[in-house]
């Protein structure tokens, strides 16, 4: 007979990958655009930026969009785009502080 996939052993390589664990301790994750959600924080060579409008896309959805707010100054808003196909290293605020 022939063996299971990992995947159905319940040893895939998802469960078992050292920077899942390094995400979960430190809050950094890697999201598609339209996955963030409001209260997400990134950040870029300007600054701390804040994720305050849901994601949209436009072109037919390849192109993602979303409205973001420097952290030190809240006035200060920017809408960011990304291909809907990369990712988005962003830090998760705890559920309880959204």
């Amino acid at each position: 007979m022939a063996k299971a996939p990992a995947w159905e052993e319940g040893q895939g390589h998802a469960a078992s990958a050292p920077w899942d664990a390094d995400a979960r301790a430190t809050g950094h994750r890697r999201v598609f655009p339209m996955q963030l959600q409001i209260g997400d924080r990134m950040t870029d060579s300007t600054g701390e930026w804040q994720v305050v409008g849901r994601p949209y896309t436009t072109a037919g959805g390849k192109t993602s969009h979303v409205r973001v707010q420097r952290v030190d100054q809240p006035g200060v808003t920017e809408t960011r785009r990304w291909g809907s196909y990369e990712k988005v290293s962003v830090r998760r605020a705890p559920e309880g502080k959204r």
